[in-house]
């Protein structure tokens, strides 16, 4: 169903044919004006507002949409926040550069609303009668007025970069790393360093960098504003603007990190920003963390999202406090493929991989699901929400599948990840936000660059990569718009597991960090102290109803007989009773996920 834009004087501009848009499948792409990018973003659904403008447009015209053979459309132009309020009788031509459109496919009251969001001048010829007020600009306009409107913010439709990490032995050399993601159109990267190689190699390059203050240096940083000051100076300041760092995280999925360092955490970000001010950097780079799916007390369904309450006060006020006041926002890592690989009995692949699947409704909100993405990422705007930060803005730190995993690592195979990650690029790149955040464009960095063959844990864990270290791709998908175009899904006949319901179970959002998988157990934390680990053990074998005859004395795994080594029985019989549920392995820090059986630790 084509969109025919054209002109009453055809010398203005020539007609172009667009993709319609279509409630569950927006379009972002389409051809360009004058080799200038044009987009059609994501669905919206524009309110009822008669301070709006609300006109018939000559210029624009349309077949085959429903069956009315002159639908009567709704115009809403906006300029950055700006709405020009234009009576019906008015008509519009554009020239041949604008913004972005979204289309409400309403038969009966469609709307096209266009976003300037182009670093172009854009000119608007218009028959106005008199006194024809901005509602934006408060200004009265007179017939026959040329707009001359400039762009203040540009509005894409979402961005993809990629985490570089380097926990291998044969990779390329940084220089020659810089020059793969420029030859595959990505522009933004994010280290888990400050590599003096890397930022060097990355200078001048047009590359957006977030790089990464290790969890092991959140003390330091947290407890001296001389050692965040230096830090900045060392690892930021001497390179930027040629190195275009955009972000710091400080450090990463603290919360999982069994050093206890989630204390130094906020501390360490604020003396890190204050280091930004000092260099005059803080309006250019901004500060965040980025958390793991456990962070979350609830994840399912979406609505329900919450985060572990012994992280509320001390933890995520603050820090999101101070997101909202340096305009940062909030770092999360969302990965799919653990929900589906514990759960392939009730989480269908084609929810968890973004093809087509009946969908699954929130009970909470009635809002309808198509992908396991969109369901964790909107747990953690509900538990924002919940808590009366909705303002802040949500970055995928990271997000992939692997192409290889151990037998019991259900799912990964290089078809799924190419599916994954292939469609997760579209879905991106072609706008819209999330079904709770419908206009929320979202930055997603893909786990990871390369397959690193030094990486422990299950064999997942070393074969995450976009690339094997030779830079041959190990399968193809676009990674920009253009070569979204023709991106197609490449599913074999039989592919994977497609029984279960696409519906994720209590705790499917993610239960666990990127460094699990299915086959995980819960220990006890050393760290924690023998009264915490006490309680802990006192609750699981009671309330908790965890099975603790085999720690009783004479009983088989009474020895060793100490208190973390019956915790770690304890807390681990409970995590599996629970189906490994999100928040089931913590008790209040004296527990943690592990990859081994406990009897390793």
């Amino acid at each position: 169903m084509p969109l025919l834009i054209s002109s009453q004087d055809s010398s203005l501009f020539i007609p172009y044919i667009f993709p319609t848009a279509t409630p569950d499948e927006p379009h972002c792409q389409i051809p360009s004006f004058s080799r200038l990018p044009a987009h059609i973003v994501h669905v919206e659904e524009m309110e009822k507002d008669d301070a709006l403008m609300l006109i018939k447009v000559r210029s624009i015209r349309m077949w085959d949409w429903g069956k009315s053979p002159e639908p009567k459309w709704r115009i809403v132009v906006r300029a950055d926040s700006a709405s020009l309020a234009l009576p019906a009788s008015a008509s519009l031509s554009l020239s041949a550069t604008f913004g972005f459109l979204s289309i409400s496919p309403d038969t009966q009251n469609p709307t096209i609303s266009f976003h300037f969001s182009l670093p172009l001048p854009l000119f608007f010829s218009a028959l106005l009668p008199k006194k024809v007020k901005s509602r934006a600009m408060g200004s009265s306009f007179i017939t026959s007025l040329v707009l001359l409107i400039s762009v203040f913010t540009l509005a894409d439709c979402g961005s993809v970069g990629v985490n570089y990490g380097r926990i291998a032995n044969n990779l390329p050399s940084a220089t020659k790393v810089v020059e793969l993601l420029k030859s595959h159109g990505l522009n933004r990267v994010k280290v888990y360093d400050t590599d003096p190689a890397v930022l060097h190699a990355l200078s001048g390059s047009g590359i957006k960098v977030t790089v990464d203050l290790p969890n092991e240096q959140l003390f330091a940083a947290a407890k001296s504003t001389s050692f965040a000051n230096s830090w900045v100076e060392r690892n930021v300041a001497a390179y930027y603007p040629h190195t275009e760092i955009e972000a710091i995280a400080v450090g990463n999925e603290v919360f999982v990190d069994p050093h206890n360092t989630t204390k130094f955490l906020v501390p360490a970000m604020k003396n890190i920003h204050e280091a930004l001010v000092k260099f005059n950097l803080h309006s250019d780079i901004k500060v965040s963390s980025p958390i793991a799916l456990s962070a979350l007390q609830n994840s399912y369904p979406s609505s329900a999202g919450s985060f572990r309450p012994e992280l509320i006060e001390p933890v995520f006020k603050p820090m999101l406090d101070f997101l909202r006041q340096t305009g940062s926002f909030l770092m999360v890592n969302a990965y799919p493929f653990f929900a589906y690989e514990s759960n392939t009995d009730v989480i269908s692949l084609d929810y968890a991989l973004f093809r087509e699947n009946p969908g699954v409704v929130d009970p909470g909100n009635g809002l309808r699901y198509f992908s396991l993405f969109d369901a964790q990422i909107d747990a953690v705007f509900a538990a924002m929400s919940a808590l009366k930060y909705d303002d802040i803005k949500l970055v995928v730190t990271e997000t992939g599948w692997p192409s290889k995993g151990d037998e019991n690592e259900n799912g990964a195979s290089i078809e799924n990840a190419a599916a994954y990650n292939g469609n997760l690029v579209r879905r991106i790149l072609t706008g819209g936000g999330t079904p709770l955040r419908p206009k929320a464009d979202l930055t997603v960095y893909l786990f990871a660059l390369f397959n690193e063959n030094k990486k422990f844990g299950p064999t997942s864990e070393r074969n995450y990569g976009l690339f094997y270290p030779n830079e041959e791709k190990v399968y193809d998908i676009p990674f920009t718009l253009e070569g979204v175009k023709n991106y197609r899904d490449k599913r074999s006949p039989v592919a994977g597991n497609q029984q279960g319901a696409a519906a994720p179970v209590n705790g499917g959002g993610g239960s666990v960090s990127k460094s699990t998988t299915g086959n995980t157990w819960c220990v006890a934390n050393g760290e924690a102290g023998k009264a915490k680990l006490q309680a802990a053990l006192d609750y699981a074998c009671g309330e908790g109803g965890a099975d603790c005859h085999s720690i009783q004395p004479g009983a088989t795994c009474y020895d060793p007989n100490t208190i973390q080594a019956h915790a770690s029985f304890a807390f681990n019989s409970y995590y599996q009773k629970k189906g490994r549920q999100m928040g089931t392995c913590y008790f209040g820090g004296a527990a943690y996920v592990v990859t081994q059986p406990p009897s390793s630790y």
